[in-house]
């Protein structure tokens, strides 16, 4: 809240350098930023009694954005990228899948490793597990597996992440 906003009766006061002004009535604290030709903010509203500072208001809206701005880019956003096996997969389709998940958890991403059954292949889901214990077993040095395979519809599904 801003300048006539404010309805309290007594507001703590900080002054624009910093310096604590005291317990006084909104009404005074409203005149001594008038006299200075800047605004009164409330800082902290659920103080007793609630604190007030004068400001420039533009300049700390400004202020506020820029720091959520460099916040912001110091974050990093983690993708969960999907790597697509089937059953009947050959030994080098899948060195190449592990290769591609590898670059994936390398650059700091989740990788969603699928394996994916089609039409009488449902037949042999149990038979087809070790395909995910290989996939797991081989990017070891690097991932750890964030969630188990587990079985959905008809594909089961496994989550990799980096190791910390």
């Amino acid at each position: 809240m801003i300048n006539e906003q404010i309805r309290d009766k007594e507001v703590r006061l900080v002054g624009a350098d910093g310096e604590q002004l005291g317990i006084m009535s909104s009404r005074e604290a409203m005149k001594l930023a008038r006299e200075a030709e800047l605004d009164l903010v409330k800082i902290a509203p659920t103080a007793k009694p609630p604190v007030c500072k004068i400001i420039d208001y533009g300049k700390y809206r400004y202020e506020l954005a820029r720091k959520d701005k460099e916040a912001k880019k110091k974050q990093k956003v983690v993708d969960v990228k999907e790597v697509r096996l089937s059953p009947n997969i050959d030994a080098n389709d899948l060195n190449t899948k592990i290769n591609a998940a590898r670059k994936f958890i390398l650059k700091g991403n989740k990788v969603k490793v699928t394996l994916r059954f089609r039409g009488r292949e449902m037949a042999h889901v149990q038979s087809s597990r070790h395909i995910l214990n290989d996939f797991a077993d081989k990017l070891s040095d690097i991932a750890v597996i964030e969630k188990p395979a587990k079985f959905e519809g008809r594909s089961i599904m496994m989550f990799l992440t980096e190791k910390r």
